[in-house]
């Protein structure tokens, strides 16, 4: 009888184990998807598996914080949802979030602005100089080479100098746009990166 109950205890502790196992396989092929640019189908499948494992299953929570960061992280946002009960690694990344705000994000409008009134401005208003230089230096001898076509009424070789001139002049207003969005993007990857290293959870899904 003891010998029975003994092969039965190890057999659910050998199951136990599997469980754990498949348990965080599970888990981390959901970290590699979000990782690989798949955060939606990443989300999902967290949820999914967090539903079928008990309240008292360790994965259980770390697959449902894991799902809610990487939820915040899809939808850029910067405060933690208030329907959520915050406890263990949630807990951990709350207190981070209250702890360590996200830098404001900066529109993009007024470099847009200034790149549309002057070739290189958008990008000497966000420090950069040597991106300013590099599109004043595309834009003005066209935008001269116009205006000197245009005094002399060239016609034909106007419209081409002033075609040139309105395509580069349109590509440096995107640069400079961008790279504020661009900015402002990796700010928030590094205030979310901190937020997920301050809630514990194993594996890292970028």
């Amino acid at each position: 009888m003891q010998k029975c109950g003994m092969i039965i205890l190890a057999l659910l502790i050998c199951l136990s184990a599997q469980a754990e196992a498949a348990s965080e396989q599970t888990y981390q092929q959901s970290l590699h998807m979000a990782a690989t640019g798949h955060e939606a189908e990443s989300i999902a499948a967290l949820f999914a598996a967090a539903s079928v494992l008990t309240d008292h299953d360790i994965w259980k929570a770390r697959m449902q914080a894991a799902a809610i960061l990487l939820d915040m992280k899809r939808e850029r946002q910067a405060a933690m949802p208030a329907e959520v009960e915050y406890r263990d690694n949630l807990a951990l990344a709350a207190g981070y979030a209250r702890e360590h705000q996200l830098p404001a994000a900066e529109s993009s409008r007024l470099a847009v602005l200034l790149a549309v009134i002057v070739p290189g401005a958008g990008h000497a208003w966000q420090g950069r100089m040597r991106d300013a230089a590099a599109a004043a230096m595309l834009v003005w001898p066209l935008l001269i080479l116009t205006l000197w076509a245009a005094r002399r009424k060239m016609g034909p070789v106007t419209v081409f100098f002033a075609l040139i001139t309105v395509w580069l002049w349109s590509g440096t207003v995107f640069s400079a746009m961008s790279l504020v969005e661009r900015t402002s993007q990796a700010a928030y990857m590094l205030w979310w990166q901190g937020l997920w290293q301050a809630s514990a959870l194993p594996g890292q899904p970028w």
